[in-house]
């Protein structure tokens, strides 16, 4: 059994880790409530995530986001073999019922995943 944890070695966590995936972008998949960006490396899959006070206000609503796109990438991590990742979240997302959510970010994976698929051939 592989280890699902999310520990911080699996995180971006400042600045200097975000700026590459935003100014390197290799992958680029959204909706209309959700963006994500990727950017290829050889190392372990990282995730950022970006949940803008401007766009959703209540802390509880972008708190609960942000352990939703938490999730989904714990459970999915092994088939982001070697992307750093940012989630960006537009507005009215926090409108969306929690199974929207993971629906929506779900779906983004997998089309993220095709996109990396195609790229590698």
């Amino acid at each position: 059994m592989t280890k699902q944890g999310f520990p911080k070695t699996s995180r971006l966590l400042n600045a200097s880790q975000f700026g590459p995936v935003f100014r390197q972008t290799d992958i680029r998949v959204s909706t209309s409530n959700l963006l994500i960006l990727a950017r290829l490396t050889g190392e372990p899959a990282r995730l950022g995530i970006v949940v803008a006070k401007k766009h959703i206000r209540l802390a509880v609503q972008r708190n609960r986001i942000k352990r939703l796109i938490r999730e989904s990438f714990r459970i999915r991590r092994q088939e982001f073999a070697t992307m750093d990742l940012v989630v960006l979240a537009r507005p009215k997302l926090d409108e969306l019922t929690n199974q929207q959510v993971c629906s929506q970010l779900n779906q983004l994976f997998d089309r993220l995943i095709a996109k990396f698929v195609q790229q590698a051939k």
